[in-house]
C-alpha cells in the first residue's frame, strides 16, 4: 500500500524556505506512530530539512544530484526507482515535498492528511484532492490549545475504485 502523509493548510500550503510553517506536536506524534517501522520516500530537500534521519524507518531519498550521499539511506533518481527499492507487501509512506506528492497522487492508495485550519504564505503546496478520485473516510477534529496554535483535522482518504 502506498500512503501519502502530509500536513497542509487551508490554502494547501506545506512549507516555506524548506521548513514547516506551524508546530503541531500531536501531528508529529501521529506521523511517528504511522511511519515507524516502514519505508519512507521523500525528496532531497525534505530529507535535508530534518536535523537527522528519522529513527526506525528506512529512508529513500529521490534526487537528481549525482553522487548524493546520505549514510544509511537509499538514494534513487526517480519515484519509480524509489518504489522499486521497497519490498512487496510493505506499507510505503510518501512524506514530501510538494513535487513528490504531486507525482504520487496517481499511484497512491491512501492519503493521511492533517488539515491545518489557517492559510499561510508558502512556497511549497500540497496537490488538490479531487472528490472524483478520492473518498474521505475519516475525519477527526482537534481544536487549538496551549500546545497547538491552530485548529486542525486529521483526514483519511482512500482512492476510489474508478473503472
Amino acid at each position: 500500500m502506498i500512503v501519502i502523509i502530509a500536513a497542509a493548510a487551508e490554502n494547501l500550503a506545506l512549507g516555506k524556505n524548506n521548513d514547516l510553517i506551524w508546530h503541531l506536536p500531536d501531528d508529529f506524534k501521529r506521523f511517528k506512530e504511522l511511519t515507524t517501522g516502514h519505508y519512507i520516500i521523500m525528496g532531497r530537500k525534505t530529507f535535508e530539512s530534518f536535523p537527522k534521519p528519522l529513527p526506525n524507518r528506512t529512508h529513500i531519498i529521490i534526487t537528481r544530484q549525482k553522487n548524493y550521499d546520505a549514510p544509511n539511506c537509499i538514494i534513487v533518481s526517480s519515484l519509480k526507482k524509489a518504489l522499486a527499492a521497497c519490498p512487496e507487501n510493505e506499507t510505503i509512506y510518501i512524506i514530501g515535498g510538494g513535487e513528490i506528492y504531486a507525482q504520487s497522487m496517481a499511484i497512491a492508495d491512501k492519503i493521511e492528511l492533517t488539515k491545518v485550519h489557517h492559510s499561510f504564505e508558502a512556497d511549497t503546496f500540497f496537490p488538490e484532492i479531487f472528490e472524483t478520485e478520492w473518498d474521505l473516510i475519516l475525519e477527526e477534529y482537534h481544536p487549538k490549545d496551549e500546545k497547538h496554535k491552530f485548529d486542525f483535522t486529521y483526514q483519511t482518504y482512500t482512492k476510489k475504485n474508478i473503472p
